[in-house]
């Protein structure tokens, strides 16, 4: 079992199989145990968050034991002290760091120097948390995870990263639609197998799942108007979930834009899995920490 979670690609195949399947057992059962008791998880947070933050104190709780919770004022990595320093610190005092960061060389500084499990809460590259909340959620709807093909349009972002990462350990074939500049770096696409599509509404046709995120990520302000004019055409309508099909789902892993990167209908709609992906955060962050720190065994 690795001592961190940094990517989706410190897995092996058949720990992503176990980390949902416990996952869906823990949802199946509302299970509360006592794996992390007496345990503390430090929440080391640069950017702000609702379901990141929310999910991973719930999941401590739920498995006996305590989050706490550091933002940037009161540590602010890399000024107020060196992020190494911060590791070494926390390694003395905690059993596991959740961290949300705005460089992913600061998660790797912290798993290289703690001594104790890391998990990436998110960087600028890599959501891995997200990715194994959106992988849970297609299996409950289709029952399987191979050979289903999902279609994500927008930004090639850390979601999207993650998700091509956790596609190639699970067999989905993605479907990529960006603007020219906007895709992600080409080995990740190549080691997916993804195929990059410019036309969004021939990228969807006849997906299982259609998936978007925001267009300006956290730390992307000062891009605001470029890139709104960057993605126009890019927008997830219930025009573009028509041509995906009847039985396709819509996932974001929010907060939405609305007007952006998708229309409140469709978030709304019939087809939308977000609320069930947003609560999969929960039962999937269970999960990690309960094999990384609480070291249960991922039951494949």
């Amino acid at each position: 079992m690795p001592r961190r979670l940094l990517e989706i690609a410190d897995l092996q195949p058949d720990e992503l199989r176990g980390i949902l399947d416990t996952a869906a057992f823990f949802k199946k059962s509302s299970y509360r145990g006592q794996e992390l008791a007496g345990k503390t998880l430090a929440l080391l947070f640069e950017k702000p968050s609702l379901r990141t933050r929310t999910t991973l104190e719930v999941a401590a709780l739920h498995l006996g034991g305590h989050a706490v919770y550091l933002d940037n004022r009161q540590v602010a990595l890399g000024v107020r002290e060196p992020v190494k320093d911060v590791a070494l610190n926390l390694g003395r005092w905690v059993e596991g760091i959740a961290a949300r960061v705005n460089k992913h060389e600061a998660v790797v500084e912290l798993a290289e120097f703690s001594g104790i499990p890391v998990i990436n809460a998110l960087s600028d590259t890599h959501h891995p948390l997200q990715a194994l909340a959106d992988l849970l959620t297609l299996q409950e709807r289709f029952g399987r995870l191979e050979g289903l093909r999902l279609a994500y349009v927008g930004d090639g972002n850390n979601v999207l990263a993650s998700l091509l990462e956790a596609a190639a350990l699970a067999g989905i074939e993605v479907t990529v639609s960006t603007p020219e500049g906007y895709e992600p770096p080409p080995a990740l696409m190549e080691r997916a197998g993804a195929q990059l599509v410019r036309d969004p509404m021939q990228a969807v046709r006849g997906a299982d799942a259609v998936y978007t995120d925001v267009w300006v990520s956290m730390g992307q302000e000062e891009e605001t108007q470029r890139r709104l004019r960057d993605f126009s055409g890019y927008t997830v309508t219930p025009e573009m979930m028509r041509i995906a099909g009847e039985r396709a789902i819509f996932l974001h892993c929010l907060p939405a834009h609305y007007g952006e990167e998708v229309v409140e209908e469709v978030v709304y709609g019939p087809q939308s899995a977000v609320f069930d992906q947003a609560e999969n955060r929960l039962h999937t962050a269970k999960a990690v920490l309960a094999g990384l720190i609480g070291g249960r065994p991922w039951s494949a």
